[in-house]
């Protein structure tokens, strides 16, 4: 008993030192060294790294936002439109586009109404004001529901891409149509 009390005992020293190794080589001491070695410009673009986050959250980001207003204010939706793009603009955003759907019908009852207006606006806005715009649409009157969210510009690029590749593509068979049909015609007129 004693042997595989000692192999034990060298075991947890063994598992000790290497746990020193690990800190010792994770010190915070041989961090900022290791920083110290990286340029601090990304992108080709000399500033510090609150310079770049500031730019960042200055500048605005695209939202869109899904409004569903009472509908006893179809024939009156301009002062209700008004009023919210001026919550959206008061909050630092730029209403970029408004698409009006017109009344449907909901999925479900809300606060007892089966139908709402549909207007998806789209707004460009940083980040702190969205908050801010939750909770002023929450005690919104005009307001029944609402939904932001931020679009994958990327994924809708990418989209619009493999659309116009489509067509580019289709476009291509329809004129080699086209030229086969007057071959054929050519041929047959000789």
């Amino acid at each position: 008993m004693n042997a595989r009390t000692a192999q034990a005992g060298a075991a947890q020293d063994a598992d000790e030192e290497r746990k020193v190794n690990v800190q010792d080589s994770t010190s915070s001491a041989s961090r900022n060294q290791q920083r110290s070695n990286v340029t601090a410009s990304t992108g080709g673009v000399d500033s510090s790294a609150d310079e770049q986050s500031s730019t960042v959250r200055s500048s605005g980001s695209q939202y869109e936002i899904a409004v569903l207003y009472h509908p006893d204010l179809e024939m009156d939706l301009d002062k209700a439109e008004t009023k919210i793009k001026k919550i959206f603009t008061d909050n630092g955003g730029k209403v970029v586009s408004a698409d009006n759907w017109g009344k449907r019908k909901l999925a479900y009852a809300i606060a007892k109404q089966e139908h709402a207006v549909y207007v998806i606006y789209t707004v460009e806005m940083p980040g702190e004001g969205v908050q801010k715009v939750e909770n002023t649409l929450n005690i919104t009157d005009e307001v029944i529901r609402f939904l932001i969210v931020k679009p994958d510009l990327k994924a809708i690029a990418k989209a619009e891409a493999a659309r116009a590749e489509k067509a580019k593509k289709a476009a291509e068979r329809g004129d080699k149509e086209v030229a086969e049909v007057e071959e054929t015609t050519d041929e047959e007129a000789v």
